[in-house]
């Protein structure tokens, strides 16, 4: 990168706007570059984790909906679940490209705001238990707002840090952000425990569990996150900073459909991601279905916690090994962990594709174990193919250009960076589906044939194909594209 006085001498900064950001300039880096990325990587943390605990606040709303009067059938629950991560992935599509048109402080603020509409809507509607099915859908689908953010957290935090530093910052801003996930599952059953915002906050319900009368207070669940929600967007608006060069039209990101990369990305990551999201989705219902006597709450969280930290590891370990070579492994490991949950199912005579070996009854500490290796897994191949598509999209671009040309790879670069973003924000699009797919196959697989057998060797196969995508294209040697 050109690393001369001249650009400095004008001013770095327009109000919250960046005129200049050379990021891949060491002196620019260490003199003001490293210091600005990290506020702002440190205030889009906590905003992202607010998009997904709003996300998969359904995940836990939906088990406790029966005790509280509201007859909706197992399919009916299981739709509340998925659909957040169905509308989440189809917003995520049009955020994929937005922080280019509006600015990534503009647009973190705005969509850390509109967080309030879900958060709000659910802590009234639970409130009745008269409440209509549609409505509660409805609601769900809303609940997809915070799954949009993230296509345009990771695309503008793409922009701040340079090629070798990429995979750890997406790392930490995933990681951390997927921890809403995670926190949701925990913290819901217990803040639905106490009238913790008094009058404001509603009239107690009463439920019975095990033949013991209770007062609860479901809209806490949704009510706990709406001051936050305030504070992230305010701190958004006022910390971040919007990056002029980031600037481009969406023509110019659109360049990435005709990229072959860009689609094998998303199988991919629709591998690691659609996986985290989908069994973070599914994992209370299908405890539930399959262990009636275990506490789904009790234990559901866990995974995704352990799913969310892990990811900046993934990307660190992506950084220092390389993407391809992490991603290989970490699928060949998924599959095993998958075949690990079929073996500790229930053997129930109902399940057509229940396995002739391991315990008749199954084992939950077993199921759960598996479950946990491969939320491991998801995190650390969301870290490594994250960190694959920036270097990817900018090795394509610095191809055949001349390193002591200064300008032509200024160019190439902020090309590559565009691209780079853009194939992040879509690529999460597309793996936010899983969210959707995995609980509603582990549905439809129990209605047809009796348990969620087959539902888990599909995704088995679907591993399959990716570990072969990765080893072809990226991980071989001589590799059209090693990352």
């Amino acid at each position: 990168m050109a690393s001369t006085a001249a650009p400095y001498a004008q001013p770095a900064r327009k109000g919250r706007t960046l005129q200049i950001w050379t990021p891949e300039d060491k002196a620019f880096w260490e003199r003001e570059g490293e210091a600005i990325a990290k506020l702002n990587l440190w205030i889009s943390v906590p905003a992202l984790f607010l998009a997904f605990a709003i996300w998969q606040v359904w995940s836990v709303v939906a088990v406790g909906l029966p005790a509280l009067g509201f007859k909706y059938s197992t399919n009916q629950l299981f739709w509340l679940a998925a659909a957040p991560a169905l509308s989440g992935a189809t917003l995520r599509i049009f955020y994929s490209f937005i922080v280019p048109l509006v600015g990534g402080r503009r647009w973190t603020a705005i969509s850390t705001a509109t967080l309030l509409i879900p958060a709000v809507g659910i802590g009234l509607a639970v409130q009745d238990n008269t409440t209509t099915y549609p409505t509660m859908l409805t609601l769900a689908l809303l609940c997809g707002l915070g799954g949009g953010n993230f296509s345009s957290s990771m695309a503008n935090i793409s922009f701040f840090f340079p090629k070798e530093r990429k995979g750890s910052a997406l790392g930490v801003n995933a990681g951390l952000g997927n921890l809403g996930v995670s926190v949701v599952q925990f913290l819901s059953p217990l803040v639905v425990t106490a009238g913790i915002f008094g009058v404001f906050g509603g009239e107690a319900q009463t439920i019975v569990k095990n033949n013991q009368t209770l007062q609860v207070w479901t809209q806490n669940a949704a009510f706990i996150w709406v001051p936050w929600i305030l504070i992230a967007a305010i701190t958004a608006w006022f910390g971040m900073n919007d990056i002029a060069d980031a600037k481009a039209s969406f023509a110019t990101q659109a360049t990435i459909f005709q990229r072959k990369d860009n689609w094998l990305m998303c199988v991919l990551y629709l591998g690691t991601f659609g996986s985290f999201i989908g069994y973070a989705a599914g994992f209370p219902l299908l405890i539930k279905s399959q262990f009636p006597g275990v506490n789904p709450l009790a234990y559901a969280w866990l995974g995704p916690l352990v799913g969310a930290t892990i990811r900046p590891f993934g990307g660190w370990l992506a950084d220092k090994l390389g993407g391809a070579r992490v991603t290989f492994w970490n699928f060949i490991v998924m599959a095993l962990a998958v075949l690990g949950v079929i073996w500790f199912l229930p053997k129930g005579q109902a399940s057509a594709f229940a396995l002739p070996w391991g315990p008749a009854e199954g084992s939950f500490a077993g199921f759960f174990a598996m479950f946990l290796v491969l939320f491991m897994t998801t995190g650390i191949g969301n870290g490594s193919t994250f960190r694959m598509i920036p270097v990817i999209f900018l090795n394509l671009k610095l191809r055949g250009v001349d390193k002591n040309d200064a300008q032509a790879v200024a160019q190439a670069t902020k090309e590559g960076n565009t691209e780079g973003a853009a194939t992040l924000g879509f690529t999460g699009a597309m793996a936010a589906y899983g969210g959707f797919f995995i609980p509603k196959s582990y549905g439809t697989s129990i209605a047809i044939t009796g348990g969620p057998e087959a539902a888990l060797y599909t995704f088995l196969s679907f591993y399959v194909l990716c570990i072969c995508i990765t080893w072809w294209n990226y991980a071989r040697r001589n590799a059209p594209m090693p990352c």
